[in-house]
């Protein structure tokens, strides 16, 4: 009896951490039956290079545990914590290797140890398991995702998107099969169905599970099973069903709630259909289509304001939907295009369109295709002069149209830039040659101080008018950067000035003064690490891309970069502008001025635990960039 009672509290506790939590039952019993449970007193090394090639899987049940770079002073930058839940060295027991980290018990601790041996047989036995020590954060921001998913699902469910019936929803002709069929057999149906899933039904034709094309990837081909195997053996089990006269938003709800991507449609407890969460994300492609229209069709700064507004809840059904950070982020930066070129026609017609030829240019977040619900203007002109006419002739000529232009913006909801880096400012608005001229003072002659002020004119494209001029001015500063080593040192040092908030001795290190005490600025301590190092990997390697994630994914198919820091690195920026977003969202229905600080004591344990591996992971790219320029 008190063995059981004591494997019950450990299952008990693995029930309240991830990934453990989201394990099948008899998954977390077998895990529960080979932990041990051990104890380490303060300042004692739990584990360390010097032990050889990692024998145990450790999992911290009570203390904290300080994990310390090997061969460097405990300064911020090399040691940081875990706590309750967190386990590790992942790492050294996934390549059969000694850990990097020396791990040591900051307070009393106790921790459940796992054989090597018994972590291999997880890791086999259980896919999700496999999933979270091969892709650590991106697993706990799946996990993130669907809870924010599910609580976002439930507030929107009176929107008339997803208020759409199922039966709108489903396939005419759903394909199915029975559970002795081969996974060959079925996967022939898929192909000749052109489909992404096949249920799997009994006599009756009740629902017994369904098999999806991730599925054949992860289940059949990454462990190479036999394509003769019934299909029954591999198939997902189906739990939850709902009607076709049921909503879009409880498909959604469900799909967040237990982090599925289909839902099954029975009728009269007959299989009927599947709805996937493509289905309900392509749903709001039409509401997005009749936003980009209204902007497109609007003719006064009135309306645009408006539009603006719309956005809002565009964006909070998307999330809802499940969209990616990167698709939100980019879908905002691509309406705010569509808002600032209507802006832009609008003052054309308003003053005259010039006769000299201009390029409007976008900086910074706009120009990474970045930007969140909150952002102020970031923008220039590039202009070729007429023959005949100088350049300040031209400049002269082009600013009452820039400044009409940026006060427009500002009304429909786009701040002034607090720094004047607008196309009204004459030192925006210049002739090609004259970019040229300032970047090369940058480049060349440039200070740190002035360079990090300078950083965010690194990040343009085109906005409204030809992309020729720029495409060119592009590919004269790649053959600037790409032989200035020293610039790109200074670049460097600078990505380095501005370090990721984790503290020595706690979670993070917090503001204490000011008006956002207790807090920290995600923008600048938390999304910029990583805009600045992939903006020097961009402009060392000539890659032509100014969104973050575009550029760490150019980098990894150069070989620039590992594919798996580059995973890493894109899962950890885009939570961090998920916390930035979900708290926009926050702010909004408060009636909050928005603001990119956040208190961590306000988030659950889970989101605590992913924003402290994110910004080790900027520490980590950090550290890449140290050693490449020796800093």
């Amino acid at each position: 009896m008190q063995q059981l009672s004591a494997l019950q509290s450990i299952v008990e506790f693995l029930q309240h951490h991830a990934p453990f939590n989201q394990m099948a039952a008899d998954t977390q019993e077998f895990l529960a039956q080979r932990l041990k449970l051990s104890f380490f007193a303060k300042g004692e090394l739990i584990t360390g290079p010097e032990d050889g090639i990692a024998k145990h899987y450790y999992i911290i049940k009570q203390g904290r545990v300080r994990g310390e770079r090997q061969d460097t002073s405990e300064s911020d930058d090399d040691v940081w914590e875990l706590v309750t839940g967190e386990s590790f060295p992942i790492g050294a027991l996934l390549a059969h290797r000694p850990v990097y980290t020396r791990h040591r018990a900051v307070e009393d601790t106790f921790v459940y140890e796992l054989e090597r041996s018994e972590f291999e047989q997880l890791l086999n036995k259980s896919h999700l398991f496999h999933d979270f020590c091969t892709r650590r954060i991106a697993n706990l921001l799946d996990t993130a995702m669907r809870k924010m998913r599910a609580s976002s699902a439930s507030e929107v469910s009176g929107d008339s998107s997803l208020n759409t019936p199922l039966r709108a929803l489903m396939h005419s002709s759903p394909i199915s099969c029975s559970a002795d069929t081969s996974i060959r057999s079925a996967m022939q149906t898929m192909e000749q169905a052109q489909r992404r899933s096949i249920a799997i039904v009994d006599d009756q034709q009740q629902p017994l599970g369904i098999l999806t094309l991730r599925d054949v990837m992860v289940r059949i081909t990454m462990a190479e099973l036999s394509i003769d195997t019934p299909i029954s053996e591999v198939m997902t089990p189906i739990e939850y069903c709902l009607s076709p006269d049921d909503f879009a938003y409880q498909a959604a709800l469900l799909m967040a709630q237990f982090g599925i991507g289909h839902v099954c449609i029975v009728e009269e407890k007959r299989f009927v259909g599947l709805v996937s969460e493509r289905d309900l994300f392509s749903l709001q492609r039409v509401g997005l289509g009749n936003l980009s229209r209204a902007i497109q069709r609007a003719d006064d700064i009135p309306t645009l304001k408006q539009l603006s507004n719309d956005m809002q809840q565009l964006i909070h059904q998307m999330m809802a939907q499940g969209a990616s950070v990167d698709q939100l982020t980019q879908i905002i930066s691509t309406l705010n295009d569509q808002l600032t070129q209507r802006v832009i026609i609008i003052s054309e017609a308003k003053l005259g369109k010039p006769a000299i030829p201009y390029t409007w240019l976008a900086f910074g977040s706009e120009g990474r295709l970045e930007q969140t619900l909150k952002t102020d203007q970031d923008n220039g002109i590039l202009f070729l002069a007429p023959p005949g006419q100088s350049d300040e002739d031209a400049r002269t000529a082009l600013l009452p149209l820039a400044h009409l232009i940026n006060q427009s913006l500002a009304e429909v909801g786009f701040p002034l830039c607090p720094g004047n880096i607008m196309a009204s400012n004459p030192e925006c608005c210049l002739s090609q040659a004259e970019w040229k001229s300032r970047f090369g003072r940058w480049i060349e002659a440039g200070t740190p101080e002035n360079l990090l002020k300078a950083s965010i004119f690194f990040d343009f494209r085109t906005l409204y008018g030809k992309d020729d001029p720029v495409a060119e001015l592009r590919d004269w500063l790649f053959s600037k950067t790409k032989k200035n080593s020293l610039f790109r040192r200074m670049l460097a040092a600078n990505a380095l000035g501005n370090r990721p908030p984790l503290g020595l001795f706690g979670d993070f290190k917090l503001s204490l003064h000011g008006d956002h005490t207790k807090s920290i600025d995600l923008k600048l301590h938390g999304i910029t690490p990583f805009v600045d190092a992939a903006r020097l990997v961009s402009l060392t390697h000539g890659l032509p891309h100014t969104n973050t994630l575009q550029r760490l994914r150019a980098a990894a198919k150069t070989n620039s970069l590992p594919q798996d820091d580059i995973d890493a690195w894109s899962s950890a920026y885009g939570y961090i502008q998920l916390l930035r977003m979900r708290n926009h969202q926050l702010q909004l229905e408060k009636g909050e001025e928005l603001d990119n600080y956040l208190q961590p004591e306000n988030l659950n344990s889970l989101d605590r635990r992913i924003l402290k591996e994110a910004f080790r992971q900027a520490r980590k790219f950090q550290s890449r960039l140290a050693l490449d320029y020796q800093l």
